[in-house]
């Protein structure tokens, strides 16, 4: 007979958010917080220490990002569910979770309840996606691989590159031999292409396209 409370495991870079997770999911009588890690490498640890039965996993993580670690879990614990929790909308991320085990993908801003249910769906072996991510992997399943977002110009590329090494706009001007003003056009333009809202977001989507190291 399977064990009337689900054992979880948290993983996420952030304390604060695993406090968080922890917090609200301590709330239900039938999910159990059984550890928490900060990267995958821990989480590959915790896996074969506390054997639980679902993963919550961030995508985006220093030493081993949630992709690799969600492949590895699946490959050494196959009964084992996990679900990619990020702040990350994007298709190709979704399908690539998905692609590597995940039973699911949710935002961040999830309900605790919603979240709750999820690791229940995931548990009985369901999946669940949230409603954005959905839709996100339904626009890049349905685009051709060309259209998959505008492809970036030599000199946005080089400006993604210094975006990515933590430059500032002043030195990736200096490092060009081009004005500030025209920086930020590209860093504008590479938003845009990349379909995020800030610097951040853009150097994570990039590496994971592979546009960047």
């Amino acid at each position: 007979m399977p064990s009337a409370t689900i054992r979880v495991l948290l993983i996420d870079d952030h304390a604060v958010v695993r406090g968080g997770l922890s917090f609200f999911l301590s709330t239900t009588d039938d999910i159990e917080i059984v550890g928490e890690a900060a990267d995958g490498e821990q989480a590959l640890r915790l896996c074969a220490q506390l054997h639980p039965d679902v993963v919550v996993m961030d995508m985006l993580m220093p030493q081993m990002d949630g992709f690799t670690a969600i492949q590895h879990i699946r490959q050494q614990h196959p009964d084992m569910r996990v679900i990619a929790l990020t702040s990350f909308l994007d298709g190709k991320l979704v399908q690539r979770a998905l692609q590597a085990g995940a039973s699911g993908y949710l935002l961040k801003d999830v309900q605790a309840r919603d979240l709750a249910d999820a690791i229940r769906a995931a548990y009985a072996g369901r999946s669940t996606l949230a409603a954005e991510a959905t839709q996100a992997l339904i626009q890049t399943v349905a685009q051709p691989a060309a259209q998959q977002g505008e492809a970036l110009s030599a000199r946005e590329h080089e400006v993604l590159v210094g975006l990515a090494r933590g430059l500032s706009n002043g030195e990736i001007a200096a490092q060009l031999t081009i004005s500030t003003n025209t920086v930020r056009h590209h860093v504008r333009n590479i938003l845009a292409k990349l379909e995020v809202t800030n610097r951040t977001e853009a150097v994570h989507v990039a590496m994971q396209r592979g546009l960047v190291e």
